[in-house]
């Protein structure tokens, strides 16, 4: 294999050309053609189109030649062969291992991680079944209707947002559908310690029908373990009939203090080599969707993210879309000054898809310090934030039209519905009227208009990029969020950064316990825990 070289990107000879290069007006390079030819598959049957972006062939060839210097495609391929690209942990980065016909393995002290995914992915596959044909039920012999996935971060925001996606994708359309009742089952999530999080679940649950999915990797995480005890003791005081060890999994690693306990009706095992905000197509995000859709969608699924992963191999940049969205992402954040990014999906199926991104990129690439400890002289990781349009154009498009702050946009659009609910009025269907107010927004962004009242002046030039498909279903969200998380890992490599760590959220947990204990180190965390009443 290749040697890896790792370099600070502003030690690269190609981002030094990069900062000198005259970048292209936008207004100019928009053209008609442009749309329809600056188009590359993102797997899934997504297509990844960048025509409204300030690149022209000149600016690519350098974003190649950065690509090349960078080895970023040799780096993917360290991973996918399981060197420890986690340096801060000392770990592999096995995501992609969980997803569709993968065609290598990796060996670790003697286990086969493939092998051990799929078998796990089976184990979930039969569990499912079994509950769904009312072979396993509640302790009073009530068939399960209704799941609630006790988890934080990675563990919930990953798995909601896909869920929330599927659940109009499942319904399908016309003859094909099938309603999201019993023997499949309803989600719910219980993720914030505040215990008004899971009073709000609590309450509107039928208990003698509802599995709970516990889910906690290292199994001492202490808001889900604080969630999964105010759960028993809501259902002993509620429902005392109810056994709660019949009405609980647990998705864990199997030298958690949670495996193979009694308290659980079934475990199903992770390990470290999957991050939490990787986690969504491992047993984390598997087990709960195979309840709710059945293991054959999930399978659909984890297609779309293995066909996305293979995508992001091509070392042709205008041929692999992840890694062209990364390369122009460094470009716009770290020559021409875009230090924040929106993520538009003009799609109400994904409304927590954004939240999600915001978990995987700034838990991922807001790091401070290279893969080797020392300080960058640059910006790493953008803030990222979003909201499904239309409603988002009644909320923050005003800053993104008109503000002072640089904000990159990032659309999302499909041509039909998932559903077969629309209306048509004045000629036109909400679809089509959704989709209008997208193609206006893109051009609106790039173009703005001319005004001599300055408070109707749009100076366009905003960058944007869109992907696109057909429908959303469940291949094209597997391939949406492997774009996604493979876009970070390529950035992560361009910034010379570990992407796989999360040292940042380790401090404020410290401190909690610390408050917590009796026996805090700092006097303002007393003075601030007095006034919070702890």
């Amino acid at each position: 294999m290749t040697q890896i070289r790792y370099n600070d990107l502003d030690q690269t000879l190609s981002f030094r050309r990069l900062s000198e290069i005259q970048v292209p007006s936008l207004k100019k390079i928009l053209t008609e053609e442009r749309i329809g030819t600056c188009s590359i598959n993102a797997g899934g049957g997504i297509q990844y189109n960048y025509a409204a972006l300030p690149v022209d062939d000149e600016l690519i060839s350098l974003l190649a030649d950065l690509a090349e210097e960078q080895q970023l495609i040799t780096k993917y391929e360290a991973v996918l062969q399981g060197n420890r690209m986690n340096t801060g942990e000392g770990r592999m980065v096995l995501h992609h291992l969980t997803r569709g016909e993968c065609g290598w393995t990796v060996e670790e002290e003697g286990q086969n991680k493939r092998s051990f995914y799929m078998e796990q992915f089976e184990r979930i596959a039969d569990f499912s079944h079994r509950v769904h044909t009312g072979k396993i039920t509640g302790s009073g012999g009530a068939m399960f209707t209704d799941v609630v996935q006790i988890g934080i971060g990675g563990s919930d925001l990953g798995p909601r947002a896909l869920y929330l996606a599927m659940a109009g994708a499942y319904a399908g359309k016309g003859s094909d559908r099938k309603e999201l009742s019993p023997p499949f089952l309803r989600a719910r999530f219980i993720s914030n310690v505040d215990p008004d999080d899971a009073a709000s679940v609590l309450k509107e649950i039928p208990l003698e029908s509802t599995l709970f999915i516990l889910v906690s990797k290292s199994g001492t995480t202490q808001e889900t373990l604080t969630n999964r005890q105010l759960v028993i003791n809501y259902i002993r005081e509620h429902a005392p009939e109810i056994d709660p060890s019949r009405h609980m999994i647990a998705v864990t690693s199997q030298t958690s203090p949670l495996a193979d306990s009694d308290d659980f009706l079934e475990s199903f095992y992770i390990d470290d080599y999957i991050g939490g905000r990787y986690s969504s197509t491992s047993a984390v995000g598997i087990a709960l969707l195979s309840l709710c859709f059945g293991y054959e969608e999930c399978v659909k699924l984890l297609k779309g993210a293995h066909e996305a992963d293979l995508l992001a191999r091509e070392p042709v940049v205008t041929e692999n879309a992840s890694l062209l969205d990364a390369l122009i992402g460094v470009f716009l954040g770290n020559v021409l000054g875009y230090r924040m990014s929106t993520v538009l999906p003009y799609s109400q199926a994904l409304v927590r898809f954004p939240a999600h991104l915001q978990q995987l990129d700034m838990e991922s690439n807001g790091k401070q310090v290279n893969r080797f400890g020392a300080p960058v002289a640059y910006h790493t990781g953008p803030v990222i934030f979003g909201e499904p349009g239309t409603n988002g154009q009644h909320s923050f498009y005003q800053l993104l039209h008109q503000g002072t702050e640089k904000v990159s946009l990032q659309f999302i659009g499909f041509r039909n519905n998932q559903q077969d609910i629309d209306l048509e009025t004045e000629g036109f269907s909400s679809r089509q009227k959704l989709n209008a107010n997208l193609a206006a927004q893109i051009v609106a962004f790039a173009r703005g208009r001319e005004d001599t009242n300055l408070s109707k002046n749009f100076p366009g030039r905003r960058p944007s990029s869109l992907l696109h498909a057909e429908t959303l279903t469940p291949e094209s969200l597997g391939a949406l969020l492997a774009h996604f998380e493979n876009k970070v890992m390529f950035q992560g490599f361009l910034w010379n950064i570990n992407s796989f760590d999360q040292e940042g959220v380790q401090l404020g947990k410290v401190l909690a316990k610390q408050i917590l204990s009796g026996t805090p180190a700092d006097t303002l965390l007393t003075a601030y825990a007095r006034i919070l009443g702890v």
